[in-house]
């Protein structure tokens, strides 16, 4: 089924046949065009949801269709704040150490995981988060934005991105406290691609060759 919304720049959470897709921009993104919009997937359609507090782009979510997380992202400048969805309103969470735009997100909304993205450099920094508060965990081996990210905060995957100035197709593993490169990696170096899985089931697709923070 189709979104309700024609939306760009969406996080997505969940499940297949309980699937969440939220924030963005309804048009080229720009604050003037900032969506704070919230579609719940059942498996065959979309319907509304509440509401997030802030519309962004460039952020990062985890966790499930009743118990969503986002965070960071971009609104006129970059965030550190976080929502957490209980699958019919979104409440303020604990903010970020280092705001940032342009980063991965895994995990669930009481063990959520944020690594690399954009401060005013590329960064390798990553956060944990316990269901309140964020605190820093192991960095990245290689800094970068717009990767992709999938798993657990226990057993995480990143992948690809920008370093600059080259793309990248690194990967890397996390294991609750350390990054360790992977001698598989991508078959196309991209930034901005979308993904999904386990660390040891995942799913790179999508994305962008050219370059554009």
């Amino acid at each position: 089924g189709n979104l309700a919304t024609a939306t760009n720049n969406k996080v997505g959470a969940g499940t297949l046949t309980a699937g969440l897709a939220f924030g963005g921009s309804t048009a080229s993104p720009g604050p003037g065009n900032l969506s704070a919009v919230t579609e719940e997937y059942n498996g065959s359609a979309w319907t509304s949801g509440g509401n997030m507090g802030t519309g962004r782009i460039n952020f990062a979510g985890a966790g499930t269709q009743t118990a969503g997380l986002g965070f960071a992202g971009y609104t006129t400048t970059n965030l550190n704040s976080s929502e957490e969805y209980d699958g019919s309103s979104w409440t303020a969470g604990g903010n970020l150490n280092t705001a940032r735009r342009s980063l991965a997100g895994a995990g669930l909304q009481t063990a959520g995981l944020a690594f690399g993205g954009y401060t005013t450099t590329v960064s390798n920094a990553t956060e944990e988060y316990d269901g309140s508060s964020w605190t820093a965990g192991g960095n990245l081996n290689t800094a970068r934005n717009g990767l992709g990210g999938s798993g657990i905060q226990t057993a995480a995957l990143g992948f690809g991105g920008r370093t600059p100035p080259p793309f990248s197709s690194a990967t890397e593993l996390y294991n609750g406290s350390t990054w360790t490169t992977s001698p598989a990696t991508l078959g196309t170096a991209r930034q901005n691609l979308s993904n999904a899985g386990s660390q040891t089931a995942a799913l790179g697709f999508g994305g962008e060759t050219t370059a554009n923070l």
